[in-house]
């Protein structure tokens, strides 16, 4: 649905040159919703403007459903860019104008009777659960109502594709929430191609379904949501994955005394990961059960990545080594991550 080849995108100026995207690649898959998330400065917002010429890139190709944007005209483009909708931190919507009117907005630039906006923004007011806010102005609406009219225009249009660019960073968690459920609705309803800009990886985590993490105009890591959430390889992906969970291990960690190495007395501390249906796996209780140890629970939480349930156990194991040993191995062979801590004495 979207390639971008070879991208690049330089700001020049007397005060020196900007390398915002450099050499990007990313494939885009019809009908997903793919995040793109990064710190601010990271280049993300100018990547997403590239795929609507929003920023004409400095080299490379744009290529969405099959046409090469980069290689259009003015009027060429203007046409192709009725197919990418985009929603914005701000909202952008018209203050002297109602719900109604701002949803009409670009169908009346495109041409349209007054009988047939009506038979597009009808559906939308109800799509977007504001059809008694009709006839409201911005200015009594809250934040999320504003952004349900921001969606809702930047559907008149019947795209194929919606940009969201830091579409819910100015809501509050519970709106957030709302505004997530409602896109995620509507990219199944409409299989529309989404595409999220963002800093949070709760977004992430909450609606992707595959994420490339951005870092000083490089992509640094892609893949299917849950693969990076569950195993992630670069050191800025690690720290946002951290920041979307609620493991506060790390402060235990602190305050013991671990080593490689097991000694007599040695109590093994392990971290396991528990993904879809093993999260629900009594796994401890049957490792009890089968080896000569003891284990104790030392923290635990369970998440959702999307709709797959995601859990985190830390479990202190203690014992011979033979039967830490066994019960290590045991781990190893389950449907689930191990991620050996070390001994604490």
């Amino acid at each position: 649905m979207i390639e971008l080849l070879n991208i690049e995108k330089t700001y020049y100026s007397k005060a020196g040159d900007i390398h915002a995207l450099k050499t990007t690649n990313l494939h885009i898959k019809e009908g997903e919703i793919f995040g793109i998330i990064g710190l601010s400065g990271a280049g993300k917002s100018t990547l997403v403007r590239c795929i609507n010429m929003l920023e004409k890139p400095t080299a490379g190709r744009v290529i969405v459903d099959g046409a090469d944007l980069t290689a259009m005209n003015d009027t060429q483009l203007r046409k192709a860019r009725q197919s990418i909708g985009m929603i914005f931190q701000h909202f952008n919507l018209l203050a002297s104008r109602t719900v109604y009117d701002n949803i009409a907005f670009p169908l009346e630039i495109q041409g349209l009777s007054k009988d047939e906006i009506d038979k597009r923004v009808r559906p939308l007011l109800e799509l977007v659960q504001l059809e008694t806010r009709a006839d409201y102005y911005p200015s009594q609406l809250s934040g999320g109502q504003k952004q349900r009219v921001g969606i809702a225009r930047a559907l008149a249009s019947n795209p194929k594709v919606l940009l969201c660019d830091e579409a819910t960073s100015a809501l509050d968690p519970q709106t957030t929430k709302s505004i997530l459920d409602l896109l995620k609705d509507i990219n199944r309803k409409m299989n529309l191609t989404i595409v999220m800009i963002t800093h949070q990886m709760e977004v992430v985590k909450a609606v992707c379904d595959r994420v490339a993490v951005i870092e000083n105009g490089i992509i640094i890591e892609e893949g299917p949501m849950i693969d990076v959430f569950t195993n992630p390889q670069h050191p800025t992906t690690k720290e946002f994955t951290k920041s979307a969970t609620n493991d506060n291990f790390a402060a235990m960690l602190k305050n013991m005394h671990l080593s490689e190495q097991y000694s007599n007395g040695s109590k093994l501390i392990t971290r396991i990961s528990f993904l879809g249906n093993s999260a629900g796996e009594p796994i401890v209780s049957g490792m009890v059960k089968k080896f000569d140890v003891d284990v104790s629970i030392l923290y635990g939480n369970i998440d959702h990545l999307k709709d797959v349930p995601f859990g985190t156990l830390v479990i202190e194991i203690s014992g011979s080594k033979e039967g830490i040993e066994n019960a290590l191995a045991y781990l190893h062979g389950q449907d689930l991550k191990t991620e050996v801590i070390g001994y604490e004495s």
